[in-house]
């Protein structure tokens, strides 16, 4: 089992899932006498959100005629976000489908979690040593988000496959909210605050337009209720 797996299994261990969670289920319950009841939820057997503590707006923007969910549980260089975009890139070249027909989803969840921060929450914690990622060059360790603008350089081609871009242009992110306490609790520690300052400041630091979910399960599946074909991306 991997270092990282492992210290998450251990800090769940130390809570309960409903209390990590942090948010009671969206579904309701069919009725036993309901014959198209298979098991599984459709956007339609969803109430509306009674929480608001996350939102969950995003669903309503998941209305593309082509519609995927990229999972991402790994940083793996940014692979998942490369293939989201390039999904897109390929049903145009293929079908001459416009972006506004797609809809991609990312979830970046479990060791992806860094992914979601700021160039400035990397160089502050010297993530790309701590992680192993080079930088373009493969000489140095990283000092940015892989899959921030602020790492492409100057062509455009580059900044295509980074995450503002991705935003822009339509996409849409979600973050495990699980995983961001490891984010959280590397900013308490460091700056000695109480677990609510922190999280406040690693809010922050999140590159803008993520959106957080109770955890990356928990966005992925509900991506796929609301129409998205699955993908394991990294």
């Amino acid at each position: 089992m991997s270092t990282p797996r492992r210290r998450f299994l251990s800090w769940l261990g130390g809570a309960s899932l409903l209390g990590a969670a942090g948010t009671p289920s969206l579904l309701r319950a069919a009725p036993a006498s309901d014959p198209s009841w298979r098991g599984y939820a459709t956007p339609d057997d969803h109430a509306l959100p009674i929480s608001e503590t996350f939102d969950m707006s995003w669903t309503s923007r998941v209305n593309g005629k082509y519609k995927a969910v990229f999972d991402s549980p790994e940083i793996a260089d940014g692979a998942a976000l490369f293939r989201a975009v390039a999904w897109c890139d390929q049903y145009k070249e293929v079908y001459g489908t416009e972006r506004s027909e797609m809809s991609p989803v990312l979830v970046l969840r479990h060791s992806a979690i860094d992914l979601v921060m700021t160039d400035a929450y990397w160089q502050r914690f010297d993530l790309g040593k701590e992680l192993k990622l080079r930088d373009s060059n493969g000489k140095k360790w990283a000092k940015a988000n892989p899959i921030s603008v602020a790492s492409a350089g100057t062509t455009e081609q580059a900044k295509k496959y980074k995450l503002e871009t991705f935003l822009a242009s339509g996409g849409i992110v979600l973050a495990c909210g699980w995983a961001f306490r490891f984010v959280s609790s590397r900013i308490q520690k460091a700056d000695k605050l109480e677990a609510a300052a922190a999280r406040a400041k690693a809010l922050e630091q999140m590159i803008p337009g993520v959106i957080i979910q109770p955890n990356g399960i928990f966005a992925a599946l509900r991506a796929q209720e609301a129409g998205c074909s699955y993908i394991m991306a990294s």
